[in-house]
């Protein structure tokens, strides 16, 4: 099983920033597709699963290792793919009813359930100057959309689907950072994408979303958002929550706008605004200052502020 004495071959800050970095594709991608949002989160996740299933060939370790993981773990990591799945699902559906600005504004308080969740569940707190600084970073994002931000009416429904997309994205690195202390990397990143994938399916057929018929171009975009966010995203983040809790990792992710207002000026031809500008050197100022202010989370700490797996089960 996994070693839990393990040292990152990556310093840990480092693969965080190239996660971010990947994951801030993510929108360009999904823009850039013409797909029901569902099929395109279904596709993202099932790429995801195709393009990680050869690498079995070169770590045959991960099959024995699924073998022999206990009903719990099972358990868990079936857990983490439905706090996935729902993410992608509330999320997509929130903005259906409320404006982009909006509900990324309330997709980015993630890091406030981070703080809730790290604290009940692993005894983790936060220094004074790191909490501010995660505030001012949340408050960046805020500056970022006020402009579009809505509440009332029916988007006051959408509203509150953005933020329990937040919640249960947040669930799923909780989980995540339980399950990858006694899990490899490669193991849970593959049986939690395939339930992730599963899940998914399952939705689109519910409500009768086809699952052929789209043009060529969406499905490179499946597979650019698989390969890029997906496999050099999320993963990066599932090999890194070892070492970074999931408040660091949440912080981190709110470096996400900054990222894609950078690659839509370059790839789209977006103007980035003053809002923008503003708001985002304020979220790179909040995350410095957290990651600063903020002890780093070594594999000896994590073990023994660890939650028993029946209080996540």
């Amino acid at each position: 099983m996994n070693n839990p004495n393990e040292k990152p071959w990556v310093p840990p800050y480092l693969a965080l920033f190239l996660g971010v970095a990947a994951v801030s594709t993510s929108a360009i991608f999904v823009k850039l597709s013409s797909a029901p949002a569902p099929i395109i989160a279904t596709y993202r996740l099932v790429f995801s699963v195709l393009l990680t299933l050869p690498l079995l060939f070169w770590n045959r370790g991960a099959i024995g290792e699924m073998m022999r993981m206990p009903g719990r773990q099972w358990l868990l990591c079936l857990l983490s793919g439905a706090f996935l799945a729902s993410h992608f699902l509330l999320w997509f559906e929130s903005l259906n009813f409320t404006s982009v600005a909006s509900s990324t504004v309330l997709v980015t308080l993630q890091p406030l359930f981070a703080f809730v969740g790290g604290y009940f569940f692993f005894g983790e707190r936060i220094r004074p100057l790191a909490l501010t600084g995660g505030l001012l970073a949340i408050a960046g994002s805020f500056v970022i959309g006020w402009g579009d931000f809505r509440v009332g009416g029916m988007a006051l429904w959408g509203d509150i689907l953005a933020l329990m997309g937040a919640a249960t994205v947040t669930g799923y690195w909780l989980v995540g950072q339980y399950v990858r202390q006694h899990l490899s990397s490669f193991s849970y990143t593959l049986v939690v994408y395939t339930i992730t994938s599963v899940l998914l399916v399952a939705y689109d057929l519910a409500l009768g979303y086809p699952l052929a018929g789209y043009r060529a171009e969406d499905w490179g975009w499946f597979f650019c958002l698989a390969l890029f966010p997906t496999l050099l995203g999320h993963s990066i983040f599932n090999w890194v929550i070892k070492w970074l809790n999931t408040t660091t990792i949440s912080m981190g992710i709110l470096g996400e706008p900054v990222g894609t207002a950078i690659l839509a000026y370059i790839i789209l031809g977006e103007v980035i605004t003053l809002p923008q500008w503003v708001g985002g050197l304020i979220i790179l100022a909040g995350i410095y200052l957290f990651i600063r202010c903020n002890t780093a989370k070594g594999v000896e700490s994590r073990e023994a502020t660890a939650v028993p797996p029946e209080k996540l089960a």
